[in-house]
This record gives structure tokens, C-alpha cells and sequence, in this order.
């Protein structure tokens, strides 16, 4: 089993120098990719179930069109959340409800369970979302997810409050965010990097639990969605039988694309 990190109070937000570099250490890791195919199509297919990717803040399903394109070439039947921007609720709805309409549609269309792979906000509102149907989810993968600790934690909470018009300190907020630190009731794997410039690494790790994980990787917070390791990471999650959940494989030489890219915790 992984070492599980828990926050140990309020944590500070990334450093300026991390902060700073994240666009040329995201444009890096999208041209790893290039290098990284041959290894890339040694990833595990599935049985080509239902995935809906959601953006982090402030993007749009653009964002995460390398990951899906990825993994339907692996044979899911992938989803964008066609929500546009990821404003927070002026996106998803004030109580959720059009992403909790959306994930029923993918639902009832397919007639399968739906795994949730989230990008930053989207990895926060995806375990609020298997908390509202889980009949209908199949399990949860955050990216760079900051659903622990303080919201404050991050160096874009006043730029949220801005344009979402919704404040991080409000009643509701604070139940959401208690409510997002524990663990989702689905498998869940959290996807994480100690160099993210956005948020606090710290808040984006699960708490240990039977059907919880977390995979280091290395690089930015902006890059998660077209880092190598992460694509392999997440093919790996999604392959799994359902119903036969099980903690990501840390044996050497059984992750070949993983482990020149990436840690573990």
C-alpha cells in the first residue's frame, strides 16, 4: 500500500517559482509526448466503458481533448462534459444540477456506470458528483485536485471568488469542503505532483481507505492532462475490472512508462 499523506492543518499556497514556470514546464510535457508513444501504446485497455473528463477552472473541454482522444484510442467510449468553462457553479448550477444531469445521460445512454476523471475543479466537483449518483459512477480519478484543506491553499482563490462569484468562506462552500475531504463512495485514485504551481500538493492526496490511491507524478499542475505518466497512470485505473478495484502496481518493470516519469506516495 502507498504512504498516505494527510494535511496537518492549514498548508501555505505553491511557491512564486513554481507558480511561474507552470506554462513552460506544461509545454514541455505536452512535447514529451512524442518520445513517450512507444511506451504510451504499451497501456492496459479496458472493456471500453463509459468516461467523462472534466476541465479544471477556467478551461473548457479543449483542455482535455489530448486525454480523451487518448484513451478512446484505447476503446472507452469517452465523454467531454460540454458544460463550457469550468466557472464553478455558473457552470455546473448553483446545486449542481446540470453536471448531475449530464453524468445521468451519459448514464442511461450507455446503460453502464461512468468513471469520473477531473482536472483540478473538475476533479473536486467529480467526487461531489459520485456523492449525489453514485448508482451511476463507477469510480473517481482527481488530477491535481485540491479537495482537502483550506481553499486558500492555492494561487488562484481570489480569481475564483472573482469569476465564479461564489466565496470560498460562505456556509455552503465550507459543507462542500468538508464533505469533498472524505472519501468519495467509489473507488477513487488521486493524481498528484509535489512541483504543482497552483495548488497545495498536500490537499490533493486521499485519506487512506480500502478503495482509495494516490500516484505521484512529476511535472506542473497545467500539464497533468498531457503528462505521459499521467495517461498511463489513468489508463491503468480505468482497466480494471469493475467490482475488482485494487491500489495502482508498484512493481518495477511492470510500469515501464511510469517510473522514469514518476514517483509514489
Amino acid at each position: 500500500m502507498a504512504t498516505q499523506f494527510k494535511p496537518a492543518g492549514d498548508v501555505s499556497p505553491p511557491s512564486l517559482l513554481l507558480a511561474l514556470t507552470e506554462l513552460p514546464r506544461a509545454i514541455a510535457e505536452l512535447g514529451s509526448l512524442a518520445p513517450a508513444a512507444p511506451l504510451l501504446a504499451m497501456s492496459r485497455r479496458g472493456d471500453g466503458h463509459p468516461v467523462m473528463v472534466l476541465p479544471g477552472f477556467v478551461t473548457s473541454d479543449i483542455s482535455t481533448t489530448v486525454l480523451r482522444r487518448f484513451l478512446g484510442g484505447l476503446g472507452y467510449d469517452t465523454h467531454a462534459w460540454e458544460l463550457g468553462r469550468n466557472l464553478g457553479p455558473k457552470a455546473i448550477g448553483w446545486g449542481g444540477e446540470k453536471l448531475i444531469a449530464r453524468l445521468d445521460d451519459i448514464h442511461k445512454e450507455t446503460g453502464k456506470r461512468v468513471s469520473l476523471i477531473g482536472w483540478s475543479l473538475g476533479g473536486v466537483m467529480a467526487r461531489q458528483l459520485s456523492r449525489r449518483l453514485p448508482q451511476a459512477v463507477r469510480q473517481v480519478i482527481s488530477l491535481g485536485s485540491p479537495f482537502a484543506g483550506t481553499p486558500k491553499a492555492t494561487n488562484v482563490w481570489r480569481a475564483y471568488e472573482m469569476l465564479t462569484g461564489q466565496k470560498i468562506d460562505d456556509d455552503d462552500t465550507r459543507h462542500q469542503l468538508r464533505e469533498s475531504a472524505t472519501p468519495p463512495p467509489v473507488p477513487s485514485t488521486a493524481i498528484y505532483t509535489k512541483e504543482d504551481g497552483v495548488v497545495a500538493w498536500q490537499n490533493c492526496v486521499e485519506p487512506k481507505g480500502a478503495e482509495t490511491d494516490n500516484i505521484e507524478v512529476h511535472g506542473s499542475h497545467c500539464g497533468l492532462g498531457v503528462n505521459p505518466a499521467v495517461l498511463y497512470a489513468v489508463a491503468d485505473r480505468l482497466a480494471q475490472d469493475e467490482g475488482d478495484w485494487h491500489p495502482f502496481e508498484r512493481k518495477s518493470g511492470l510500469r515501464p512508462l511510469v517510473y522514469p516519469f514518476a514517483g509514489h506516495a
